[in-house]
């Protein structure tokens, strides 16, 4: 845990990181019922406050205390420093959980079970893809395969999903998987 969160706590202390909320967040917040929610590896909170000046009381969880303290304040936030890879999610608990830009294959069969009835997931992250022209991190357990988030999250009432190219920070070409889906 230790590594993890100095090496995570470096970067977000040197790098720039995207403040601007997630589209796929600002375009789907709408569909889920006003309550308790989420934001999963919240890093700088670029999605937290977005959703607590929605009404959503925001359990905004990282590893990173560094990126916690960057989340602007607002009373219906709650800051929770956690080592993801020891993190639980607690069943029936939550009307939206967003989880942008970071994968626990553990945490992702636990989230169905942490939705409320009618709750909503929001959920993109990268997908292996293959060429040079693409970006490909140290670390491939950190990728999605093609369609394995659809199949993850079979059960749910898909709204929609798209696997798509896109431009990451660093101006280099990365797969983005996207899906949106109603717990019924």
């Amino acid at each position: 845990m230790q590594q993890d969160k100095q090496r995570w706590n470096e970067k977000y202390a040197t790098y720039p990181m995207p403040s601007n909320t997630a589209k796929i967040v600002e375009k789907y917040i709408d569909f889920a019922n006003k309550g308790t929610a989420l934001d999963l590896a919240c890093g700088t909170g670029r999605n937290t406050f977005f959703m607590a000046t929605k009404g959503f009381v925001v359990d905004a969880v990282d590893i990173s205390n560094v990126a916690l303290d960057k989340i602007q304040e607002h009373k219906n936030i709650k800051k929770l420093e956690k080592d993801l890879d020891e993190y639980s999610l607690i069943k029936d608990r939550y009307n939206l959980i967003v989880n942008c830009n970071y994968l626990d294959r553990r945490l992702m069969s636990q989230m169905k079970d942490a939705l409320k009835k009618d709750g909503i997931l929001i959920f993109e992250t990268f997908v292996t893809a293959e060429g040079d022209d693409y970006h490909h991190p140290s670390n491939e357990d950190f990728l999605l395969k093609i369609n394995e988030l659809l199949h993850t999250f079979i059960g749910l009432d898909i709204i929609y999903y798209e696997e798509k190219d896109e431009i990451n920070l660093r101006g280099e070409r990365a797969k983005i998987a996207s899906l949106v889906a109603k717990k019924s």
